[in-house]
């Protein structure tokens, strides 16, 4: 890959010079003749036909959107009608994004002129016009509302100004969308009035976050990116409106970031304190929570040209590189600590970082790590949401994540080879074999089982269907030169000319300290600078990585047999499931003698060695699980509404509290509870709510007990469950000690949920009595009676019976004989009989 650069022009800002230049990313490398590494050559034939199934696959979406969706805000593709905010179960922090204003239209309009359909891209600027509204009365995320509704409303204004340009099409148009992102990014400004110049996560589009009717602003904590994944945005939207305001707001908070980095390290955290700056959550990694703040950083110096941002990619990208990179995995460490990996997981986030290692020329290690990712997708179809290093499921949800299809094409731009069309032909293969449904495309729930979950996000229209056209396409055959442009983090285009547009007189004094400059520090060198006369440079890479998980690799006779249970569904770890099972698990170090040597032991990597052990102790065949319930006792339902719930096997046992727990219900914040509580005040002697998913039940238990909860309620995350069509189960804890959490927890399935969140939402003070099921407040109570049947004749009694107090069986003669036989010897009858007032009793 080669640098064009280009001096355009010298600004005099604020009393200081600034040297603007303009970097043009070219693939040069397309030229150096990769042939057939890993097969034959893709061609020109097979190309067209790939790419028009992507233009098909992209209407089925699209019109399914348009015909059973819009102007909702997504698609619900197994429903077939549209997600409302409000109108739907809440998924909790998922929802942020939902903000009423036909969102996926928006995130798909400069999609539709990069796929040619320009008739389509004009209709659909039109009812944007016509229909969107952005002063709603809602609560956003102020991350996602930025890169997908900021940043779709400047990608359709910059290609609506160029085919205007050209004076074939949009001669109508004024600046209409340019205008409707301006008040987009006044709406969203609110959010920057910090202390530290970091954004609080969520803004009222109506109200801001410091009025009273926001119903926001009170928290304290944002994700890394969610605060340095404004600059592309912000910036543009400074320069092609001539307002400055928003890109020094953004730059503020990308400076503030930049300063609290740990400086023995050069890494950041992943969750920061938005008044005070301190890190909450230490971790650092390139996934979810910071990838796209290294992301903006790049390309804001792409984009702007300013050069400060280039020198705080580099000093964090050799960290990466130091502490992070273990090719070909990306593991977490601690910032403070890096040489300690803080997980064995990595999540799917991170798939976009082999495409940024590509903007930056470092091919080899994102040749690894994609090699290593590709390996995931073909033992599981698709990527799951979290894999463990063995490349086990950790997390089987697959929300049709881009980010793997974005890096392939970058590594097919830059080398050239075509194996990374054959990559991209099986992403399209898999998408219509497992995700696509008569509605449009639908998120995998469990890549393990092929469930699908009701949803189509908006970046599966914005960014999936860009790549994979892209990769497929040559230059000729696109509307507009693909390299005039910088893909945003949501894949909008943004113009590289904007960095010779006068930028805001900003003095920056936090220049990044001197390190080490290295051969991609300054410029993005060719496949032939880094790979001489080596034409088979990629696959030589690949190789090493080809049989990474199994998959392809010729089965050998082993004595060990690997099992693998999907459990995560359940809420139970595979160990907790097969002690309830009577099942122990032992570790067997023995297994394999020295004498098989290392070979053995690589063939068997990723394979835990157990012995399986069975329990010979009197295990009950099925371990009855007591029903609870949540009783609605609160003003209007004064006990009324009851909703079944599962118990746990930790926590406060519900069954010997007399009276059960009262409490009032509180929605955790963030609802998964799976990170920084952030409202624990406000939980504070109340029965917390929290979302499954993300994490084990026990570190929801043990936050929210931490917090002030008195008690847990866990509702499913899974759309459409209810405890009439789906067991009962018990909650397990997560193979540790659990005596620690000393709180009652119960768990709803998605319907229950759904009753319960929104009697809060209507009522907000909504008064609960967690308790088992046949305590149930207002229930008439029932006894159950022994009753013996003996043989007698009419009127006999014997001694301590009156007559009062004996049923009395009577028999007609002729039967005598017959109903003697069945009644002989000690045989008992047991009845259930309502309790009554005894002196009235038959």
């Amino acid at each position: 890959m080669g640098v064009k650069w280009t001096r355009r022009e010298t600004h005099n800002c604020c009393g200081f010079v600034i040297n603007v230049t303009l970097l043009t990313v070219i693939f040069s490398c397309l030229g150096i003749g990769v042939t057939g590494q890993d097969g034959q050559a893709m061609t020109a034939e097979e190309k067209s036909k790939i790419r028009d199934q992507i233009l098909e696959m992209f209407d089925h979406a699209y019109n399914s959107y348009m015909d059973y969706a819009y102007p909702a805000d997504e698609l619900m593709p197994l429903s077939c009608r549209g997600r409302v905010r409000g109108l739907e179960p809440n998924r909790g922090d998922i929802d942020d994004s939902l903000g009423k204003f036909s969102l996926t239209l928006i995130d798909s309009l400069d999609t539709l002129v990069l796929l040619n359909k320009l008739d389509e891209f004009e209709e659909a600027v039109r009812k944007t016009l016509r229909d969107v509204r952005l002063d709603n009365d809602i609560v956003v995320s102020v991350f996602e509302t930025n890169i997908r509704v900021l940043g779709g409303l400047l990608g359709a204004h910059v290609m609506a100004d160029v085919l205007k340009q050209r004076g074939e099409r949009m001669q109508w148009y004024r600046d209409e969308l340019l205008h409707m992102a301006k008040e987009l990014g006044y709406r969203l400004l609110p959010a920057f009035n910090t202390t530290s110049g970091l954004p609080y996560p969520r803004v009222n589009l109506r109200y801001g976050v410091a009025n009273p009717l926001s119903r926001t602003g009170t928290e304290s904590d944002t994700c890394t990116a969610c605060a340095g994944t404004m600059i592309l945005e912000f910036a543009a939207l400074s320069r092609l409106s001539g307002d400055t305001i928003f890109e020094e707001h953004a730059r503020k908070a990308m400076d503030v970031l930049w300063e609290k980095r740990q400086r023995g390290s050069d890494l950041v955290g992943t969750v920061i304190n938005i008044h005070n700056g301190d890190w909450v959550r230490r971790d650092s990694g390139v996934g979810a929570g910071i990838d796209s703040y290294y992301e903006y950083l790049m390309k804001a110096y792409i984009l702007l040209g300013d050069k400060v941002y280039l020198k705080r990619f580099n000093t964090h990208y050799s960290a990466i590189m130091k502490y992070i990179s273990q090719p070909p995995l990306l593991l977490n460490v601690h910032m403070h600590n890096p040489t300690v990996n803080v997980r064995s997981w990595m999540d799917s986030l991170l798939a976009f970082f082999p495409g940024l290692q590509v903007l930056r020329g470092d091919l080899k290690p994102a040749i690894e790590t994609h090699e290593m990712l590709y390996q995931v997708t073909k033992q599981h179809n698709f990527l799951p949401e979290a894999f463990t290093t063995e490349f086990r499921v950790h997390w089987g949800q697959h929300p049709l994540r881009p980010e793997f299809a974005e890096s392939t094409y970058f590594l097919y731009k830059a080398t050239g080879d075509p194996y990374y069309l054959k990559v991209g032909q099986s992403i399209v293969e898999k998408l219509n074999a497992h995700a696509r449904v008569p509605c449009g495309f639908a998120a995998v729930q469990d890549v393990r089982t092929g469930m699908h979950e009701d949803r189509m996000d908006s970046f599966f229209l914005a960014e999936m269907f860009k790549y994979l056209y892209l990769l497929f396409s040559e230059k000729s055959q696109l509307p507009i030169d693909i390299d005039d442009y910088i893909f945003t983090t949501e894949a909008h285009l943004l113009p590289v000319s904007l960095s010779t547009t006068r930028p805001s007189c900003h003095t920056n004094n936090t220049e990044p300290q001197a390190h080490e400059d290295d051969l991609f520090s300054y410029s993005c060198p060719s496949a032939q600078t880094l790979f001489p006369n080596n034409p088979t440079f990629a696959k030589t890479i690949r190789d090493s990585y080809k049989y990474l998980t199994g998959v392809g690799r010729a089965q050998q006779a082993s004595p060990v047999r690997g099992i693998e249970l999907p459990l995560h569904d359940t809420g139970l770890e595979p160990v907790e499931f097969l002690k309830s099972m009577g099942i122990s698990l032992t570790p067997l170090t023995e297994l394999i003698s020295a004498s098989q040597g290392s070979a053995s032991q690589a063939s068997h990597k990723g394979v835990f060695k157990f012995k399986l052990v069975a329990e010979v102790s009197q295990t009950p065949e099925h371990e009855e699980v007591v029903p609870l319930i949540v009783q609605l006792i609160s003003p209007p339902f004064l006990g009324r509404t009851v909703l079944t719930a599962g118990p746990a096997k930790f926590g406060m046992d519900l069954t010997k509290q007399e009276h059960g727990v009262k409490g009032s219900i509180v929605k955790s914040v963030p609802y998964t509870a799976c990170g920084y509580i952030e409202n624990a005040v406000e939980l504070q002697g109340h029965i917390a709510l929290a979302l499954r998913g993300d994490c084990m039940f026990a570190a929801k238990a043990r936050r929210l007990q931490e917090a002030g909860a008195v008690g847990v309620i866990f509702i499913d995350h899974r759309e459409g469950s209810s405890s009439a069509e789906t067991p009962l189960f018990q909650m397990v804890g997560d193979g540790e000690s659990t005596d620690d959490i000393t709180v009652p927890l119960v768990f709803l399935f998605s319907k229950e949920g759904a009753t319960l969140t929104a009697a809060l939402q209507e009522h907000h003070n909504v008064d609960i009595l967690l308790l088992p099921k046949e305590r149930q407040l207002g229930k008439e109570k029932t006894d159950k009676l022994n009753i013996k049947f003996r043989l007698a004749k009419e009127g006999e009694l014997v001694e301590g019976e009156t007559e009062s107090t004996t049923f009395q069986l009577v028999l007609e003669q002729s039967e005598t004989d017959t109903e003697a036989a069945s009644l002989t010897g000690d045989n008992q009858k047991t009845c259930t009989i309502p309790q009554k007032d005894p002196e009235n009793s038959p």
